[in-house]
């Protein structure tokens, strides 16, 4: 399994030189399976249109979507999917009405006017939408484990377990507040337990908190518990707030190392770039 981070900003995208190392854009994740080689895409934030060129660039048109959530910030980049433009793409889109609501009708208001030019009728690649409830699905030998987010207008983390290797990805998951849906702190530690990755939000500092209580993401020191907790090889922060330049970043990571060594933890702490890419 090849895990590559195309996206790792949060809310909106952003751009400068302060943001060279982490990168300015939101939320795209693709996951290459060990059996076939075949694309899991996770999201379609900013991140999406680069992910599309590189693509079409490999002459690859067929794909599996999955969607935490339809927060701005995780669809905008979807009419920027190239490939939904071209007969020959066929995407198989996962979610569960009853936690992400209705993809389909979702996606195309993404494509409504007078938000945006295009209209979803243009679309020409074959959509198929598999609204799929069950906590664990299997695509292309990888088994796909899935757990309520606690965030507002709820979501869906998601644990990718191949050949024996585990990623777990939590982003936009409020581990100090539990939202409608939500699950507890300690339900999150037994879902990522063991697991070899673990991407999590880590939005806010102690600090920044308490003026942004149940906005829907975590401090990075307690998502650094949560991977202590779980026994985690691998953490890495996610979901970087749209005014937090790559020092600031840096600072966040440095923390959670001295945290580590304190604990006498052996766990690989790192934050997660646009341009990440791990295999397990």
């Amino acid at each position: 399994m090849i895990v590559r981070c195309w996206g790792a900003r949060g809310s909106i995208p952003v751009s400068g030189v302060e943001y060279r190392k982490y990168g300015g854009d939101t939320t795209c994740l693709e996951i290459r399976t060990g059996q076939n080689n075949e694309i899991l895409i996770v999201d379609a934030g900013s991140g999406t249109r680069r992910l599309a060129n590189h693509m079409l660039a490999e002459k690859r048109y067929e794909f599996s979507f999955l969607f935490t959530h339809v927060h701005w910030d995780h669809i905008l980049g979807f009419p920027f999917f190239k490939p939904i433009y071209l007969e020959q793409a066929r995407l198989n889109i996962y979610g569960c009405p009853n936690l992400q609501g209705d993809l389909e009708k979702l996606l195309a208001r993404t494509m409504d006017a007078p938000y945006f030019p295009v209209p979803y009728e243009v679309v020409r690649a074959r959509l198929e939408y598999r609204h799929d409830c069950s906590e664990s699905t299997i695509i292309d030998g990888i088994e796909i484990s899935s757990i309520p987010l606690s965030h507002p207008n709820m979501g869906v983390g998601y644990k990718f377990t191949e050949n024996g290797k585990t990623f777990v990805f939590l982003t936009d998951n409020e581990l100090e507040h539990v939202h409608r849906g939500g699950r507890s702190f300690d339900d999150y530690v037994e879902f990522a337990r063991g697991a070899d990755l673990l991407f999590h939000d880590s939005e806010y500092t102690p600090e920044e908190y308490p003026l942004r209580t149940t906005w829907g993401h975590s401090t990075y020191t307690t998502a650094l518990d949560l991977a202590l907790a779980a026994g985690v090889k691998r953490f890495g922060l996610f979901h970087h707030n749209q005014d937090r330049p790559d020092a600031g970043v840096d600072e966040m990571v440095a923390h959670c190392q001295s945290i580590i060594a304190e604990r006498g933890s052996n766990l690989d702490c790192f934050g997660v770039t646009q341009e990440t890419e791990i295999r397990l």
